[in-house]
């Protein structure tokens, strides 16, 4: 099921949203952003911004997503939800909301990467970015982007990023450190020690994102750190901004606690973007994916010492995985035997 208007949000306002649900209150329940005019004071209209919101089984979430873009007192936004075919309670929440949105759909589709390109590909804004349905935009993200910094072509924005848990208190703000293709493959000594690009807290160009091809649909841990690397690749400029402009949600659930798959994905990644690099010389190509060798190495040694009492007092992995397999073997059968008796009982 779909649903196309290409609406224009004209500063929605909350007095026009419906109700929350009882006990919520603050941003986005009971607070809205500033409201920009129509137009800049240059007299030109303001550059199309369009939020794409990839989801699927988001209900906990997705209300609060919502009216943290609609409520950004933003004149020209288009908000697109691609949702993956919900089955708790997602769609019922997109169609209370479905009159301020520019196109929504429900239905199978391969997965978050595709949903995102998919939006994008629909959209018309000169900028983009995605929200993830337990993510947020900031109060007056857009607000204060507009009247503060501006929109300058080929240029990604990046502000900073409020850390939330699962009900939404605040844990940490997040400013990145990146600030070139090198910084950005230095998983060691940047990226990894909280340098980092949060993707809630990047709006970047959109023609500019589609000319290389969008999100890397293949990739499906680390697909944002991907497409900063391209963008670099093509010359884009990176402009930190200052002001809080994503919400950065941590919960149970998300992919990125599947830690060991998410660093095979970012190293992997991050040695592609130094192969296909023609700013840096041979010699700096063979240094930065040593460096990718040695933190793998380490990281994995870690890991393996994390994952439990064995591993941790340094017995060899081989003997460590025939003692779990055995024991996972003898727990079975004992509640095999358990439940024989239980029977004869």
């Amino acid at each position: 099921m779909s649903r196309y208007s290409k609406y224009q949000n004209s500063c929605v306002r909350l007095r026009e949203l419906p109700e929350p649900p009882r006990g919520k209150t603050g941003w986005p329940w009971t607070e809205e952003s500033g409201c920009l005019p129509s137009g800049r004071p240059e007299g030109d209209s303001w550059p199309g911004v369009s939020v794409i919101t990839p989801s699927f089984n988001q209900a906990q979430f997705i209300e609060e997503t919502i009216r943290s873009i609609l409520l950004q007192g933003y004149p020209n936004l288009e908000y697109f939800i691609m949702d993956g075919g919900s089955t708790d309670g997602s769609v019922e929440i997109i169609k209370k909301y479905s009159q301020w949105l520019s196109y929504w759909v429900s239905q199978t589709d391969g997965g978050q990467s595709d949903a995102i390109n998919r939006g994008l590909r629909m959209a018309s804004g000169a900028f983009a970015t995605w929200i993830n349905s337990d993510d947020l935009l900031s109060k007056n993200a857009l607000f204060e982007h507009a009247s503060r910094i501006g929109f300058a072509p080929d240029t990604v924005f990046l502000g900073d990023c409020i850390y939330i848990d699962k009900t939404g208190k605040l844990l940490s703000l997040h400013t990145g450190r990146v600030q070139s293709l090198e910084d950005l493959v230095r998983i060691k000594t940047v990226w990894g020690v909280g340098g980092h690009i949060v993707q809630p807290e990047v709006l970047f160009p959109r023609e500019l994102a589609l000319s290389i091809g969008g999100v890397n649909p293949d990739n499906h841990f680390t697909m944002d750190y991907e497409l900063w690397g391209r963008l670099f690749l093509t010359g884009a400029k990176f402009q930190y901004t200052g002001i809080p402009f994503g919400m950065f949600r941590e919960h149970p659930e998300q992919k990125i606690h599947d830690a060991l798959r998410t660093i095979e994905s970012l190293l992997k990644t991050a040695a592609k973007l130094i192969i296909l690099a023609d700013c840096f010389t041979d010699e700096k190509k063979r240094e930065l994916l040593a460096e990718l060798d040695t933190y793998n190495a380490e990281y994995r040694k870690a890991h393996w010492k994390g994952t439990g009492r064995l591993a941790r007092i340094g017995l060899p992995p081989r003997i460590v995985t025939a003692l779990r397999g055995l024991r996972a073997m003898l727990k079975k059968r004992a509640m095999m035997l358990v439940g024989a008796r239980r029977q004869e009982v």
